[in-house]
């Protein structure tokens, strides 16, 4: 293929991403994000899961004292709070009143994620005079500005713009320090939060890393006499102008996508298939084109990558499907539809992400974040569904998070959700805590006013501790919410009483193992809702002794000493 050929094919090209086993790819290649070539101070990697179309937090996240509230507000699809197969669970029964939440009956696995210290929940997210517009919404969250701010640039972009030192671009870049893209987008689309200003971001579209290599290692001047044609670099009266610099990127794209196509083939080779099995299909009924979940790919996609080698910074996955005016819910059943399948697929999806990085090693360095351009409106509609509204719920996911719900249960008096915290407190304090920003920094060059401890247009900000500098495990939150507290009498002769705690409702088991590890009782095994709770266990005729009692429930587990005489 000539040249002027493949040049032709460009326009075409540049509008779509490439793709590795069959996962579309936008690289941010593009002038200053691709001059940034100095190795960033830390290794991790920031996440941020696009729910397209405008999650209804309110059937995600579902308040427990206020029920009464949320039920007549939408008594056509509003979850079901018991006296159901499905009803909804309960998130965390140590919260305040006004805090407690449960969960979509299909978020099982973020309710584990939860108990294990790896998932935090933020109430009410959104800015100020917010309208409800799904793509005015999508570039106010993605450009990191105001309702009334028209920036070309993301806050990302300008992140990546800061944390990197310019070199000459394409000469220096890649270099052995940054071989990869800084920021990885799925999907057809190049979005805002990844622009700088002045410069023009691109993705390469093929079907494989190795075909798209050899196509461009095959154009006709490609290993032409620079002399000659020295790779068709536009004549020297045009050099500072416009066209001169499109030019040069366009084609300077030979090289550029040579080099990342066989990087990130080679990278994805050397990450390996994980043990880890994804989940593919929602396991109930659900509306043709809701079945199949589509965030599982990209995530394990990102895992695989990771796990190879790939120093990218930061990846969008996006998952849509979020605009429910109509059939959210089915008419004969509220906890099933559209929205249920949604839930079951980010949730399932990020427990088998977060159990693959932490198989491949990975799971200190990761970090996941939701965002949706706004929330639905309280009150439902009389199509089964919920119109566009303001503030809703986010969801961060990982080893780094500090667990817990932050903010209130809304006012459900209301039409919408009021906002409780500015969306650019949670990305700043994310940038902060979890990519190791500093303050000023981000004040001055990526928020433009500071969302962390100072005062914007007249609204005060405190810090929210969201992610964690440093990575100190969870141990508190988990035995804050579940313990095997007491064996009593101990040591014991006929009875004894064994109190526990836990914060999920499930199947409870507690054995007595002797001192060779083999099991010779079953003290008790129940399903247990969350709370304390007290069991009672003969251990009459047992050989004295030193035993362990091991309780076992969900995920927990937990052993105490126990001398039987």
């Amino acid at each position: 293929m000539k040249r002027r050929n493949f040049l032709k094919k460009l326009p075409v090209a540049v509008s779509i991403p490439f793709t590795i086993a069959n996962i579309p790819f936008n690289v941010m290649a593009e002038n200053a994000l691709t001059r940034l070539a100095r190795q960033s101070s830390n290794d991790r990697v920031l996440i941020i899961l696009q729910m397209h179309g405008g999650n209804d937090g309110l059937n995600s996240i579902i308040p427990v004292d206020a029920y009464e509230l949320y039920y007549n507000a939408r008594p056509n699809i509003a979850i079901p709070a018991k006296n159901s197969t499905r009803k909804m669970i309960l998130l965390d029964s140590t919260l305040p009143l006004d805090s407690q939440v449960a969960l979509h009956p299909d978020m099982a696995h973020m309710k584990a994620l939860y108990d294990q210290g790896r998932m935090t929940v933020v109430q009410g997210v959104s800015y100020k005079n917010n309208n409800g517009s799904h793509f005015r919404g999508r570039d106010i969250s993605f450009m990191g500005g105001s309702s009334d701010d028209y920036f070309s640039s993301g806050w990302l972009g300008r992140y990546l713009g800061k944390e990197y030192a310019p070199l000459a671009y394409p000469d220096d870049f890649p270099n052995a320090e940054m071989p990869d893209p800084l920021a990885i987008e799925t999907g057809n689309d190049l979005s805002l939060i990844f622009h700088q200003d002045g410069n023009i971001p691109t993705s390469i579209s093929l079907d494989n890393p190795q075909g798209f290599a050899q196509l461009v290692s095959e154009l006709e001047g490609y290993q032409e006499d620079v002399n000659s044609d020295p790779l068709g670099i536009p004549p020297a009266h045009l050099t500072g102008s416009p066209y001169y610099k499109e030019m040069q990127w366009i084609l300077g794209l030979e090289n550029k996508s040579k080099d990342y196509a066989q990087r990130l083939y080679e990278v994805y080779l050397a990450g390996g298939s994980s043990s880890v099995s994804y989940p593919e299909r929602y396991p109930f009924n659900a509306p043709r084109g809701s079945m199949r979940n589509g965030l599982s790919a990209q995530l394990q996609m990102i895992a695989r990558l990771l796990a190879g080698g790939c120093k990218t910074k930061v990846f969008l996955v996006k998952i849509g499907g979020f605009d429910t005016h109509a059939d959210q819910v089915t008419s004969y059943d509220p906890t099933m539809g559209v929205h249920a399948a949604l839930m079951y697929h980010i949730s399932s999806a990020m427990d088998a992400f977060q159990r693959d990085l932490r198989e491949r090693s990975l799971e200190d360095r990761v970090l996941t974040v939701t965002t949706s351009e706004f929330g639905r409106r309280v009150y439902s509609n009389g199509s089964y569904g919920t119109d566009h509204g303001t503030g809703g719920p986010i969801f961060i996911f990982g080893k780094g998070v500090q667990p817990g719900v932050v903010g209130k249960v809304p006012d459900l008096t209301k039409d919408n959700i009021d906002m409780q915290y500015d969306y650019r407190q949670i990305y700043a304090n994310l940038l902060k805590d979890w990519m190791l920003v500093d303050k000023t920094v981000l004040s001055n060059d990526i928020f433009f006013g500071n969302f962390v401890d100072g005062t914007v247009e007249g609204v005060s900000y405190a810090p929210m501790p969201l992610a964690n500098d440093v990575i100190t495990g969870a141990e508190g939150f988990v035995s804050s919410r579940f313990s095997l507290e007491t064996c009593f009498p101990n040591p014991a002769h006929d009875v004894v009483t064994i109190k526990f705690k836990v914060n999920h409702a499930d199947q409870v088991s507690i054995a007595l193992i002797n001192s060779i590890g083999k099991e010779v009782k079953i003290l008790a095994n129940g399903f247990f809702e969350p709370g304390t709770h007290q069991v009672q266990a003969n251990v009459q005729g047992l050989p004295a002794g030193m035993y362990i009692c091991s309780l076992t429930s969900g995920f927990f587990k937990e052993d105490k000493k126990l001398i039987i005489r």
